[in-house]
């Protein structure tokens, strides 16, 4: 049965688009993610589409996102433990790398970037809420490749404490998006989210963009 607006939690593509494109609220959450400040981020693109070839697969991200620096983010909500994920990052990392520069152009011109799955599932069965990948040289782990590309995989069913309380909130509120938990709530930046998820819910122009969606995948089935 098809969920309301009302009913929706973060985990929901389309609310989650609406909440992380608000930049403010997209710093904060990649601030938590990666632990390190980010001074500022470009307006979010919402369910950008790359097509590279003609007769090639295209993508389309949940969200991505370019701070001050220069550093890309594609930040992805998965519900869908069969989707291959590992290779679905490597194909994501590959688009977004070749749509960042033009043939012939020099490699150095590549930006850093991240692709990050929060799944609310565990991936790779390990108990964690967060699971970081970068190459390294398998002789010498001490030895990174240096290639600035970096996945992350979000885990809303971690059981290690391996994360602050506040990131743990913010996983268990992906799941359970609801007035009740956000009141409960020490996080500041649920808080937050919550303001922007309860104005996008009680917008009657979101709402019909919603429902319009809604009936566009029932006729696309």
């Amino acid at each position: 049965m098809e969920k309301t607006i009302q009913q929706l939690n973060l985990s929901d593509d389309f609310l989650f688009a609406k909440v992380m494109a608000d930049s403010e609220i997209c710093r904060r959450v990649l601030e938590k993610i990666l632990k390190v400040p980010i001074r500022k981020v470009e307006a979010p693109a919402t369910q950008r589409t790359i097509d590279l070839l003609f007769e090639g697969k295209g993508v389309r991200l949940d969200v991505y996102v370019n701070d001050d620096e220069g550093t890309v983010y594609n930040i992805e909500m998965q519900c869908n433990k069969k989707r291959n994920l590992p290779k679905r990052t490597r194909y994501y990392a590959g688009s977004i790398d070749l749509d960042l520069i033009a043939a012939g152009e020099d490699y150095i011109n590549l930006k850093k970037a991240y692709v990050i799955f929060i799944c609310t599932f565990d991936p790779f069965r390990d108990g964690r809420h967060i699971y970081t990948f970068e190459n390294r040289c398998r002789e010498n782990l001490s030895l990174s490749l240096g290639d600035e590309s970096i996945k992350i995989f979000l885990n809303t069913r971690g059981t290690l404490d391996d994360v602050d309380a506040e990131m743990k909130e913010f996983l268990a509120y992906v799941e359970d998006t609801t007035d009740r938990f956000a009141a409960q709530a020490k996080s500041p930046l649920i808080r937050w989210i919550h303001r922007k998820v309860t104005e996008v819910k009680q917008n009657p122009k979101m709402e019909v963009e919603y429902m319009t969606l809604m009936q566009r995948d029932r006729e696309n089935i």
